[in-house]
Order: C-alpha cells, then sequence, then structure tokens
C-alpha cells in the first residue's frame, strides 16, 4: 500500500476527548470526504465478511451474537485482561481498517480528504502514505475533564485511559497541522475554515 492516491489525504487524529468528532463534522459540513477508522472497524466484520469468518475461526462460534454479527461486549471481557487476546484480535481487525481506509483514500476525487485516525501516532509506519496530518490537540487535564462529564467516569479511570495514548508531545512531534480545541464553537468554526483553504489552496498544488 505505497502507491500515492490522486486525492491529498489529511490524517486526522488526537487523543481521547480532544474533540476530533467535533473537528471532523465541520470539514464534512464544508463537503469534504471524511472516512473514520472507527467506522471501518465496524464495516470489516460485518456478517459475511473473511474479517468476521476469521474471528471466528480464532476464537470460535460463541465470539457471534445470536444475530449471527460480533458479539462485542463478550469480546471486550475476553480481551480486557489478556493482552495476548487482545493482540490476537487487533491482528485481525486492524490490516483490514487500514485497507479499507487506504482504498477509500485512493478511489476519492475530491481536492482532498480526511482520515480519521485516533491512534495515528501509535501506528503511523502504516500511514507513510498520507500528505499531512492533523492534531486535534488540548491539554491533558482538559481531556480528563470532559472524559468525567461524558462517561462518567471517576478521575483514576480517565487518567488511565489517557495515559493508555500516545503522549501528547509525540503526536505534536507527528503533526503538520494543530487545532487546539479548547475555547468555543465559535472558534473551532473559524479555525477549520482557515484550513479547509489552506488545504484547497495545498490540494491545488498537489502533483497527479
Amino acid at each position: 500500500m505505497t502507491a500515492q492516491p490522486a486525492a491529498m489525504v489529511i490524517g486526522l487524529t488526537g487523543g481521547i476527548a480532544a474533540g476530533k468528532t467535533a473537528v471532523s463534522r465541520r470539514f464534512e459540513a464544508l463537503g469534504v470526504p471524511v472516512y473514520d477508522a472507527d467506522v471501518a472497524a465496524r464495516a470489516v466484520i460485518e456478517p459475511g465478511t473473511p474479517g468476521l469468518a476469521a474471528i471466528v475461526e480464532a476464537f470460535g462460534a460463541e465470539a457471534l451474537d445470536h444475530s449471527g454479527r460480533l458479539d462485542r461486549a463478550a469480546m471486550r471481557r475476553r480481551v480486557f485482561n489478556d493482552a495476548a487476546t487482545r493482540s490476537s484480535l487487533e491482528a485481525i481487525i486492524h490490516p483490514r481498517v487500514r485497507q479499507w481506509l487506504h482504498d477509500r483514500a485512493h478511489a476519492e476525487t475530491a481536492a482532498y480528504c480526511l482520515l480519521a485516525i485516533p491512534l495515528l501516532a501509535e501506528n503511523i509506519a502504516h500511514y507513510r502514505w498520507i500528505d499531512r496530518v492533523l492534531l486535534v490537540d488540548v491539554p491533558e487535564s482538559l481531556q480528563i475533564e470532559r472524559l468525567l462529564a461524558r462517561d462518567g467516569i471517576d478521575e483514576a479511570l480517565a487518567k488511565r485511559m489517557v495515559a493508555q495514548q500516545a503522549t501528547r508531545s509525540e503526536r505534536l512531534a507527528l503533526a503538520d497541522d494543530v487545532i487546539v480545541n479548547d475555547g468555543d464553537e465559535a472558534t473551532l468554526d473559524h479555525l477549520v475554515a482557515a484550513l479547509h483553504r489552506r488545504y484547497l489552496a495545498l490540494a491545488g498544488d498537489k502533483p497527479l
């Protein structure tokens, strides 16, 4: 997966509760195609897909619910405290997610598109073909505050969730562009609109 797509490809990433969805929705409202790794992760294990068949082969029919879909709650319980099982599941899903994103980016005819990839910093070696990285950045204290409000969890768990991801400094080192999402919605609208204009200009200069 090394050939460059015709459209300029922006990898959109950020830590948990940074506001990636709020940013991606604003780009979508401007007509920008957005392909989401979370959507891909569901699509590649739909009933009838090779991905789901591989999961059943690896984990047995008990990995499925009564409708023949992946029993996500059961699998979460199985992988929660079992790193080997989690790695086996990820080895099935993650390459298929990368291929799904790759195929859509390479078929895109718009000036540019976004790939929303929460764990891009952790997996950048697999995405060397993207053109730029856009980071939605917030201080860790704000991530924790938002997690407490959003998920109703305690502070200790929120801190563990943040710690499980790449560090803020690692994400910043990777980024070509940064949106600091610590203000109001009007500010976010302005920041996205400005980047949209910049990306359209850059895409016009991209050699085909």
